[in-house]
């Protein structure tokens, strides 16, 4: 082979590989281009993503906790602040507005990236009930076990008996964040702590009647469930003097089917008759 013919090769090899090496630039050149692309739409993604969705739309609000009250009346409560975007949602005007629903005792209210608020609630739970009257109407009024007075959707009696009728308590009317006078606090914890035990006690008795003296402090008066008989006793309210009372029901009415009244204080039981008004009595002790 003549030297003019291994030029001709090796030239020939020189401009493969120049265009090889061009080529593979072009195409590193492409994939960088393409990176790039793509980096700047995750970048652009990121940015609807945590900046204008969250800015322009409105978040989704999610309740918990809420059995009385439907996700529709706590939003009505805030309606005002609903359409806020998220960032712009005010929390504690949230908190504040449902805090003053009478019937809600705490709630909590978190946001939770990049379009929702969770607002969780916990209700007042009722150890006894109220009757007053609102507008011409007789309404039911709870009593939750800190003696708080409240309303709700569902303020109805409890259909087991668990739920005490308080009577005689001077409350007229029903204020936001209204509590009972301290005196008869005492009485709504007596209820709350027979309420945690098994067995339903209140299903036994119709109403609880608190009884005025006139040294300004208080007596109850029961009135057991389809019974014309009151029975008067203390300020000591506990399940051993609503098992007393039961026995001493069924003792008293085996003697004398006339009872109307019968009086447990002062460690005795006595008792009144419908017939002659007399009394009689003896010690069960």
């Amino acid at each position: 082979m003549s030297d003019l013919s291994l030029l001709a090769e090796f030239d020939s090899f020189e401009v493969s590989d120049k265009y090889k090496a061009e080529r593979d630039a072009r195409f590193f050149k492409w994939i960088k281009v393409l990176i790039g692309a793509l980096a700047a739409i995750l970048v652009l993604e990121l940015a609807i993503y945590k900046i204008v969705n969250p800015s322009l739309n409105v978040p989704k609000i999610v309740f918990s906790g809420n059995k009385n009250y439907t996700d529709d009346n706590l939003k009505e409560v805030i309606s005002d602040l609903y359409n806020q975007n998220f960032f712009a949602f005010d929390t504690e005007g949230a908190a504040s507005r449902l805090s003053s629903v009478s019937g809600i005792e705490s709630v909590n209210i978190e946001k939770v990236f990049p379009d929702k608020i969770r607002i969780s609630v916990v209700e007042r739970e009722s150890a006894a009930m109220i009757f007053l009257n609102e507008e011409g109407r007789t309404v039911p009024i709870q009593i939750d076990k800190n003696g708080v007075l409240f309303n709700n959707i569902n303020s109805e009696i409890a259909e087991d008996g668990s739920i005490p009728i308080i009577s005689g308590i001077p409350v007229e009317h029903l204020e936001s964040g209204m509590r009972l006078p301290a005196k008869y606090r005492v009485l709504i914890d007596q209820i709350a702590k027979i309420q945690s035990l098994p067995q339903k006690y209140f299903a036994a008795v119709s109403e609880i009647c608190v009884v005025p003296k006139a040294s300004g402090n208080y007596e109850l008066m029961l009135i057991p469930v389809n019974s014309r008989i009151r029975v008067l006793t203390g300020r000591s309210l506990n399940e051993e003097s609503l098992q007393y009372m039961m026995v001493v029901l069924d003792v008293v009415n085996s003697i004398e089917p006339n009872v109307t009244e019968i009086d447990l204080r002062y460690d005795s039981v006595s008792y009144r008759t419908a017939v002659n008004k007399g009394v009689g009595g003896e010690n069960l002790d």
